[in-house]
């Protein structure tokens, strides 16, 4: 199945996503495993565990075993989605439909909807992963892919700080973007846009591209 999605991603022209486990691989990690008393440890794992080369204790952090992508890669994904590409449109409506109806709205929505504005994404947490990537599209025509993947360095589940300065920095970016492009009077995606890195986490993007 992985192989699969692989395959058809390729054939998408999408690169820098790899694929090499189902879900029920991703979700099988030490969290699951301890006593309720003693999640925190995986957590404490999931800090601790790790090599300067980006190996992992836990299979699903070691980016030369579990699935991974860039920020960019995302991006790409998203325009694809969003704009005519090899994906089929039916698929790629019906991806918007579901992007649009995400129940997660604690992330980076509140600081993307508004009534001038509809944000579509899909939330990604993974032990100290927090990720989510989207797309606000505005009423006056503009559009922006928003990619945010975090690491934590806290070994702790709820980290309402880490999703606040989520939203924040790519609000930041967005509206950087969003006031270049009006200055510019044309909207052409402009290269990724990437985050001073906040205290405590460590961050992949966020990655903005505009159209």
């Amino acid at each position: 199945m992985a192989s699969e999605v692989a395959r058809i991603l390729k054939g998408f022209g999408i690169e820098g996503i790899t694929v090499r486990h189902p879900m029920q691989e991703l979700a099988d990690t030490p969290a699951e495993r301890f006593d309720r008393g003693e999640v925190h440890l995986a957590y404490a794992l999931a800090v601790d565990a790790g090599t300067a080369g980006r190996g992992h204790r836990i299979p699903q952090l070691d980016v030369t075993r579990a699935s991974s992508g860039s920020a960019r890669a995302f991006a790409d994904l998203l325009q694809a989605l969003w704009t005519p590409s090899a994906i089929p449109a039916e698929v790629a409506a019906r991806v918007r439909e579901l992007m649009r109806h995400n129940v997660v709205r604690h992330r980076l929505a509140p600081d993307f909807v508004s009534d001038a504005s509809i944000w579509s994404s899909k939330t990604g947490t993974l032990l100290t992963l927090r990720h989510e990537i989207g797309v606000v599209e505005h009423a006056d025509g503009q559009a922006f892919a928003v990619v945010a993947l975090t690491e934590s360095r806290v070994a702790a589940a709820q980290q309402p700080g880490a999703e606040a300065v989520m939203a924040q920095v790519a609000r930041r970016l967005r509206d950087h973007l969003r006031l270049s492009h009006r200055a510019n009077g044309r909207a052409t995606r402009p290269p990724p846009v990437r985050a001073t890195r906040p205290p405590a986490y460590r961050a992949s993007g966020p990655a903005l591209s505009g159209g």
